[in-house]
């Protein structure tokens, strides 16, 4: 520190230097320390612009996380549903051809609705107007949001 002071002593002769530190901006002595307000407001208006951009997916995630719940379960209902109509044999009165039903409140799940349809369909699984040996069952199921899920089986008279 001295030494700094020294050369400026050249200049200010009249002023003593005893125990003190001469701080210019050209010194060496100056320290800065801490954040200047122009810092602070770029930081503020930075954070303002870039926290939405951040954010706004973190809220869309939480707001949808029920989503992949509410898919599983209407998924798991229309295996119900098929395993109902696969239980039967392929000439059980059950299985005979149903036009599509009208959706169905699912008993014990609310906010989700079913329907179904049993169709004649031939070896290329294309709509058949006689039975060729294969019925085709259709379940969907809707949930709460309006989401159809859509499960298809073939069912064989052949062993």
């Amino acid at each position: 520190m001295r030494k700094t002071i020294k050369p400026l002593k050249k200049h200010f002769k009249r002023l003593e230097f005893k125990n003190s530190e001469l701080r210019t901006p050209n010194s060496e002595l100056v320290l800065q320390r801490g954040f200047t307000l122009i810092e602070i407001i770029i930081l503020i208006v930075m954070a303002g612009i870039l926290l939405p951009v951040i954010i706004t997916p973190f809220v869309t995630g939480i707001k949808e996380s029920g989503k992949p719940e509410m898919a599983t379960k209407a998924i798991y209902l229309a295996h119900q549903k098929m395993e109902e109509f696969t239980k039967f044999q392929y000439t059980d009165a059950t299985l005979n051809p149903t036009g599509l039903t009208a959706y169905a409140a699912i008993p014990g799940n609310s906010g989700y609705e079913w329907q179904w349809e049993i169709a004649l369909v031939d070896n290329n699984f294309g709509a058949s107007g006689s039975d060729v040996g294969y019925k085709r069952i259709l379940v969907r199921v809707k949930d709460s949001q309006s989401d159809t899920y859509e499960i298809y089986s073939v069912v064989t008279r052949f062993p």
